[in-house]
């Protein structure tokens, strides 16, 4: 499965990006990263045979992955133009939710067995809650804690008197 990825994922990073990199990821997938857009693509195995889990996200400052953005899963025998097809949608929807655009979470077009869901409207910001005062103790050492460092370091003084400087037996 790992080679069927790598050449498509090959080819696919051939039509979409003129500048890219490919490599194999810990999953087992195969990830495509166009640093000169800041965007990267993944293919990993479904378990199903000719199937890939086709994923989209961005890079952020650094190098460093965020997460996907949205996720498909994809038929490999498809032909590449129709697969970079699907990735420049998928692109385009990162692309969108990098601008500021409302943020619908990942996409779930093209799962099977699940319907897509309308993205839910931006909730309201809340007003800041008044910070509860604190009633008793306080953040610094409570008295039980005092009295037991005091009688670890009896323990440990009366240990170092008898092993350096105690009568000699």
């Amino acid at each position: 499965m790992y080679a069927q990825l790598r050449e498509t994922a090959a080819e696919l990073a051939g039509v979409l990006w003129r500048e890219h990199t490919v490599y194999r990821e810990r999953g087992g997938g195969v990830v495509i990263r166009g640093e000169h857009v800041r965007r990267w693509i993944s293919l990993a195995p479904t378990g199903g045979k000719d199937r890939a889990l086709l994923r989209a996200g961005r890079i952020l400052d650094g190098g460093t992955t965020a997460p996907a953005r949205t996720e498909v899963v994809v038929d490999l025998t498809a032909p590449v133009a129709e697969l970079a097809a699907t990735c420049r949608r998928m692109l385009a929807e990162v692309a969108a939710a990098a601008d500021g655009s409302a943020d619908p979470g990942p996409s779930r077009a093209g799962r099977p067995g699940k319907a897509r869901k309308a993205p839910k409207a931006p909730k309201a910001p809340k007003a800041p809650k008044a910070r509860a005062a604190r009633t008793g103790g306080s953040r610094h050492t409570g008295a039980g804690s005092w009295v037991v460092l005091v009688l670890v370091g009896v323990a440990v003084a009366a240990w170092a008197y008898t092993l350096f400087g105690g009568p000699g037996y």
